[in-house]
């Protein structure tokens, strides 16, 4: 990793506002910001536009690589489902238009009672494949296992990502979530590793992964006990070139001025670049 690929996902720090969290971020040494979209969002309600998202990003000379909201419905009512899919496409929507190439969204499940297979991995495939073909063609969705009742790991999301068969369907690798869940090294086979998108940086608090919050117990990277940085040369020994955006759920950061947290996260994320 290098400092070119550093980025920073806002909801790590506390967010008064949308305008805040930008300055905040630039003056910590981040260029690249992944939003917390329903924050950004809300800012835009309140009067202003997508243009003013733009003006403020150049002002603080930031650029938007991706953002998140919600999951991908595949199961439930089709009307539920439909509302889902028109919220997903108007956020690549507004992604694109501010140059962000990655939306993270999680995956839902069959109701209740009717129990979970392989086959309903290969359903939460064909939805996200008829969402990607929807979307602009700058923009890729990155499934995150275990933000789900039933991808729940690395291995399940490779197999979502295999059944969706698109090139701008792939996975999102999160420390904390490799760490909480069945996954594995070995799972980070080359072909694994291929359809990884976009990386979240995050270290855990020293509990065994079955015990611990996969939100909560997080800590800045080096503060942990996981290895980050084998994790790190293990994607990119197999060709990830893509970015590594922090994210935490820790609420000692979160209780900082969010300059002061936005200085901590970029400086462990300083600690883990090779140049």
């Amino acid at each position: 990793m290098n400092k070119s690929q550093i980025a920073l996902n806002t909801i790590s720090i506390a967010q008064p506002s949308f305008e805040e969290v930008l300055r905040a971020s630039a003056r910590a040494g981040f260029k690249q910001l992944e939003f917390n979209l329903p924050l950004m969002k809300k800012w835009i309600e309140a009067g202003r536009s997508v243009a003013d998202v733009k003006a403020l990003l150049a002002e603080y000379g930031l650029r938007c690589v991706g953002g998140f909201e919600t999951t991908v419905q595949s199961f439930g009512a089709a009307d539920a489902r439909a509302k889902n899919h028109a919220l997903l496409r108007a956020n690549a929507e507004l992604l694109a238009e501010l140059g962000g190439g990655v939306m993270v969204a999680g995956t839902d499940g069959p109701d209740a009672g009717q129990p979970a297979d392989l086959g309903t991995l290969e359903t939460i495939g064909r939805t996200t494949r008829e969402l990607a073909e929807a979307f602009p063609q700058s923009v890729s969705l990155a499934i995150e296992f275990n933000w789900s009742p039933v991808v729940k790991s690395i291995r399940a999301a490779a197999a979502v990502a295999k059944a969706a068969d698109h090139p701008r369907v792939g996975i999102l690798f999160d420390p904390a979530h490799y760490h909480c869940t069945s996954s594995k090294f070995e799972d980070l086979t080359p072909a694994v590793i291929a359809k990884i998108l976009h990386f979240h940086v995050d270290d855990m608090r020293d509990k065994p992964g079955e015990l611990s919050n996969c939100n909560s117990d997080r800590v800045l990277p080096g503060e942990g006990t996981l290895d980050v940085k084998g994790l790190i040369a293990r994607l990119e020994a197999h060709g990830y070139r893509g970015l590594f955006s922090i994210e935490l759920f820790n609420k000692d950061i979160w209780a900082l001025p969010p300059e002061a947290a936005a200085q901590k996260c970029y400086a462990s994320m300083e600690r883990l670049a090779t140049e």
